[in-house]
């Protein structure tokens, strides 16, 4: 349940609807309550704040049936609420969760905004925590004498938030919208110092010089008045800056840049509220602070990007040149960590020098944070250029994640956990069972997708049964909580166990994240209709997110299709619980052959361009495709667990080779249509476009030269060839293009490839170009670990 202070007294379910607290007396016993934050509060404590000295003739058996009528309403509110009001030795206490309560709601909040570096997101956060006021702190009991502290402490907290919040707009320049505010603020706070210089500012800054001297006179007299003080040292200061005229007033115009050569990408804002974390936050803050190389280790899906772009936040502070992200996953054509650290960098290899001894030159002095994400698929060359650059930079600081130890001089690991799962005995306790993260991770992504979705005695059991074959994994607990809506906590709790028992019995050797994720994702693609289950294994093909255009492209069957053996719906509805082989058209990846129950070849499932935006929607929906606002519209992205998995049943059905050259193929003529505007005013345009599919193009190039199309692969390579100079990754353009000269004899593409790759760009024939190795070999290898695609940072 949820507690309300901040205004008078509120209760509401976990499905936020309102609970009344009738009784004066039981309504202040409980607002007692919660000012202890949890602590235990005497029974003669409670008595002397209920009745004072207007005691009633039994006063221990009276507050026994006080309690009695809080635990009975609560209960009747929510299964298992009585059991947030405990009887302990001496006393009583609210077990209500820390985040439930909205003062704790507000006091963190506001310490997340204070931590920001950007007015905006300042304002931002602090707006949202000042929402949760309805009122005076406790009005309800706001004149009892157990709550003067309380208010008066809250109050004094709001106040500071506004004043914070009229400091970030002032930086975002909203002075004109904020002279009324203040005004009105001012008079009825006509003391407080910091709110006067504010306003004075905010006068100052929308032309109203005079105003601003008044309003300080004003405050002069007050103070003079009514405590025989004088203005403090900022404020006189500020009023003499006024008379000036300083231009040290004036709002800073935004700083004139020109565009980096690779925009260094900000840390990408959470959209949900990372639960049951707090002890891991804690730690890596720690470590943070006194080691140099921190990597955060655990299985696929277990959260550590999530963790380590929320730890990175929060320690933004402490480093004054900021923290950098790069991400490294779809570096499959060219394997080295460094050009995504430069772009994250937005450096570039100027005047020849290896971009490897640019980085190190550039970080040589710096005190930064840089976050390198998914490391385990080039694991080695990552481990080399950590080890150089914090040789190099003594005040750089590396947190990395990664399912394998990078093994360099200083590193210190940390292995992330699974939430924690409910213990054996709280089966049966919605309370007990609310103190497992694990539960309340799968408990709020439930009520998300199934709206009125609550814990309470009847489901207790099979929600905990979930969270425990889960493993409390984070990506498996939030792919199970979209299927409530649909099934009910114990129908899943069911398939759950079922597709564990089938999974137990495979092969022991495979990677203990296959033996559970693989689970969560294999179960959920069972309950696709069969035409989402082809549109999202093709979707799968995709790294660092895609555009509705491109999966329009993808997604739909080619041109005239409709010639595959493609998934049907199951004949019988259920999971399975053997090692039969499948019948809805899907072959597993033991062999077994796709059939449609009785033998033969299952049915074809065609998907046209036009029906792909609505069956990407229902992907969305189902939280197995994530989306995000862009520039040019929305972007989506496959989970990578679920990429992983969809990449295997797309090789099942045949599809891999065929889906990867037109992914190819679309990232080709989209590389084309834009290199023209590389040469024109509308160049920026054209590389931010590029920029935005860099990680797609590095996956066509290598699914080109896979597939030894020679005329494709220099077709792209052609087209990138301007793009690569632009942004100073010559290196990578030589070794691309070395790449795909390499694939096969000349064609008519080759031809036209030459007077680019001839251009003052990434010249293939460069003498420190590398010697590509045989392209059968590079095939091969391509296909073999080109099967994931960009991680989820909300887990």
């Amino acid at each position: 349940m949820r507690f309300g202070v901040l205004g008078p007294l509120a209760v509401w379910t976990d499905g936020g609807e309102p609970v009344k607290v009738a009784e004066a007396k039981v309504r202040a016993l409980l607002a007692d309550l919660l000012l202890h934050e949890g602590a235990v509060v005497s029974a003669d404590r409670l008595v002397d704040d209920l009745w004072g000295t207007a005691l009633p003739a039994n006063p221990a058996a009276t507050l026994q049936t006080r309690v009695w009528q809080l635990r009975r309403t609560l209960e009747a509110a929510e299964p298992g609420g009585k059991g947030l009001v405990v009887r302990e030795p001496g006393g009583y206490r609210l077990t209500a969760a820390p985040d439930a309560v909205d003062a704790a709601r507000f006091a963190a909040l506001v310490a997340r905004a204070r931590n920001a570096n950007d007015p905006a997101a300042r304002a931002a956060g602090l707006t949202e925590a000042l929402a949760l006021w309805r009122g005076p702190a406790y009005a309800d009991t706001a004149d009892e004498d157990f709550t003067r502290a309380a208010v008066a402490r809250l109050e004094e907290d709001r106040l500071a938030a506004v004043e914070d919040l009229a400091e970030a707009r002032l930086a975002l320049g909203e002075h004109a919208a904020l002279v009324a505010e203040l005004g009105e603020l001012a008079a009825r706070h006509p003391l407080r110092e910091r709110l006067r210089a504010a306003q004075l500012r905010a006068l100052y800054r929308s032309g109203r010089q005079t105003e601003a001297l008044a309003e300080y006179a004003a405050l002069r007299r007050v103070l003079a008045d009514e405590l025989g003080l004088e203005p403090g040292p900022e404020l006189a200061a500020l009023h003499q800056a006024i008379l000036e005229q300083d231009r040290a007033l004036e709002l800073a115009p935004p700083p004139v840049t020109v565009d980096p050569p690779a925009a260094a990408p900000k840390l990408p804002t959470p959209v949900t509220e990372l639960i049951g974390r707090d002890s891991e936050l804690a730690d890596i803050q720690k470590l943070l602070r006194s080691e140099r190389m921190v990597t955060l280790t655990g299985p696929g899906g277990v959260g550590k990007t999530r963790l380590a772009l929320e730890a990175a936040r929060l320690a933004a502070d402490c480093f004054e040149d900021g923290v950098r992200l790069a991400e490294l996953v779809g570096r499959e054509c060219c394997d080295s960590p460094v050009e995504s650290v430069a772009e994250a960098l937005g450096v570039r290899d100027a005047d020849g020098r290896h971009t490897a001894d640019v980085l190190t030159e550039t970080l040589r002095a710096k005190r930064m944070l840089l976050v390198l994400d998914n490391c385990e698929q080039i694991v080695e060359s990552v481990a080399l250029l950590a080890g150089q650059l914090l040789r190099a930079a003594p005040e750089l600081h590396i947190l990395a994640t990664s399912q394998e130890p990078l093994a360099v001089d200083g590193e210190r690991l940390y292995s992330v956990p699974p939430l924690a799962p409910p213990g054996a005995d709280d089966a049966a306790e919605p309370v007990a069972l609310r103190q497992s993260g694990a539960v309340r991770l799968f408990l709020a992504r439930a009520a998300a997708t199934a709206p009125g979705f609550r814990l309470d005695e009847r489901n207790a059991a099979a929600v905990a049964a979930i969270c425990r074959r889960l493993d409390g994994i984070p990506l498996a607990l939030e792919l199970a909580a979209t299927r409530v809506r649909a099934l009910g906590v114990e129908r899943l709790a069911e398939r759950l166990d079922d597709r564990f028992r089938v999974l137990a019995a495979g092969r022991r050797d495979a990677p203990a994240r296959h033996r559970t994720l693989r689970a969560t994702i294999e179960w959920s693609w069972d309950l696709l209709a069969p035409e989402e289950r082809v549109v999202l294994r093709r979707l799968a093909v995709h790294a660092g997110g895609f555009t509705l255009a491109a999966a329009e492209e993808t997604g739909a069957d080619e041109e005239g299709g409709g010639d595959r053996t493609d998934d049907v719906a199951r004949t019988d509805g259920a999971a399975r619980t053997d090692g039969a082989a499948r019948t809805d058209g899907a072959a597993r990846t033991d062999g077994a052959a796709a059939t449609d129950g009785a033998g033969g070849p299952a049915p074809a499932t065609g998907v046209a361009a036009d029906d792909v935006p609505e069956l990407l929607a229902r992907l969305v929906d189902r939280s197995l495709v994530a989306t995000a606002p862009a520039a040019d519209g929305h972007r989506y992205r496959v989970l990578e667990s679920v990429a992983a998995f969809g990449v295997e049943e797309l090789a099942a059905a045949g599809e891999e080779i065929p889906v990867r050259l037109r992914h190819a193929a679309y990232y080709t003529a989209l590389a084309e249509r834009t290199a023209p505007q590389l040469t024109t005013r509308d160049q920026l345009a054209g590389l931010r476009r590029l920029d935005a599919e860099s990680t797609n193009l590095h996956r066509a190039l290598g699914a080109a030269t896979a597939a030894g199309d020679s005329g494709l692969a220099l077709r792209l390579a052609g087209a990138l060839a301007w793009y690569w100079f632009l942004r100073g990754r010559h290196r990578e353009g030589a070794r691309s293009l070395a790449w795909a000269l390499a694939v096969g004899p000349g064609e008519p593409e080759r031809n036209e490839l030459q007077p680019a790759a001839a251009r003052p760009g990434p010249a293939a024939t460069r003498p420190d170009s590398p010697t590509p190795p045989d392209p059968t070999t590079r095939r091969d290898a391509t296909t073999r670990r080109d099967a994931t695609t960009q991680p989820d940072p909300t887990t």
